[in-house]
């Protein structure tokens, strides 16, 4: 799969078609009000592999946004280091506001504590909007044998240090919420790093890793073959789509709560205006019936709000995990 896929819309009656084939549709013209944004193609940028839940929900709104905007949408995946690299890259990207960043919480919010990033999430990304806010799910290879959360913790206990699970990447919202269960359960799992959902799925479909805080996105088909059985999520309360699994927090540890989300931004140097324009037509895209319908679908249910409101949850978030960081002593370097 290429790194680049064009994500965008034309007026031709073939669509289906030329999607089929090129994978990529330009619209033809702009709309007046789209003169305010840069006359060329817009990129988002994903810090992750094609395929997982981060790469997923970008796609399903970038149709949207290229449909509502006549803009020439393209879907920029620059996977590596847990989403820092694909931060970093926005951070020092154009001023134009022809780059925006479908960031992670990752990246924004915990990386910063646990190692040296080229970037500062407040100092050199400006908040656009929450994109989608959700619970991840414990999933495990089916050959483990482990049925409940219960089993689980059990069999951790019983077997210290040999116990893994994989994450999207050191630092990301899977990883964490793996080292959150150890600390509060007094467990010693080990953690793997990859580079996005995808290769970490594969490696668990795969039975190279036990376990994995997958999204719903990503897992949800392989957990409908039997393949991945789901063991409990990481939110507050029951998901929609898997209503019969409990919350950790249920399940003997109240108060756990990990959830994961992206959110648009942008780099700092971008003006005002722009990132106020891009708030209107990101939001306007999430709240359009059939995107939150498909996003809802895929476990991420859009979590649209104001650039002042994604900027105080990075800060909150932010307090959350480097007090975890801290306490559980976790450094990368």
């Amino acid at each position: 799969m290429n790194r680049r896929s064009m994500l965008s819309y034309s007026a031709c009656a073939a669509y289906a078609a030329c999607a089929a084939a090129t994978a990529a549709l330009t619209t033809a013209g702009f709309p007046a009000h789209a003169q305010e944004f840069p006359k060329k193609t817009v990129t988002i940028v994903v810090g992750f592999a094609p395929g997982g839940a981060a790469d997923t929900a970008a796609r399903i709104i970038g149709r949207k946004l290229a449909d509502n905007t006549g803009l020439t949408v393209v879907i920029d995946n620059k996977a590596g280091a847990g989403g820092n690299i694909a931060h970093q890259y926005t951070a020092n990207g154009p001023a134009d506001g022809s780059v925006i960043l479908f960031g992670s919480v990752g990246p924004l919010s915990i990386a910063p504590h646990l190692m040296k990033v080229g970037y500062d999430p407040v100092k050199d990304l400006a908040p656009i909007t929450m994109g989608v806010n959700f619970p991840n799910v414990l999933v495990v290879h089916a050959g483990l044998k482990i049925k409940t959360f219960a089993e689980f913790i059990d069999f951790a206990k019983k077997n210290p240090g040999k116990l893994d699970f994989a994450s999207t990447g050191a630092g990301s919202a899977s990883h964490l919420a793996g080292e959150l269960l150890d600390d509060m359960a007094k467990i010693d799992t080990v953690h793997i790093p990859y580079k996005g959902g995808a290769p970490a799925l594969q490696d668990l479909l795969g039975g190279r890793v036990a376990s994995y805080y997958s999204t719903l996105s990503t897992a949800k088909q392989h957990i409908e073959s039997g393949k991945l059985i789901p063991l409990a999520t990481t939110g507050s309360k029951r998901m929609p789509q898997l209503p019969h699994i409990p919350t950790i927090a249920e399940s003997g540890f109240p108060g756990y709560v990990a959830t994961n989300w992206y959110a648009f931004v942008a780099s700092s140097k971008v003006p005002k205006p722009l990132l106020d324009r891009w708030n209107t037509e990101l939001v306007k895209v999430l709240t359009t019936p059939e995107v939150a319908a498909e996003l809802n679908s895929h476990g991420m249910p859009p979590a649209p709000g104001s650039r002042e409101e994604l900027g105080k949850e990075i800060l909150r978030e932010s307090a959350l995990w480097a007090r975890v960081i801290r306490d559980r002593k976790i450094s990368l370097e």
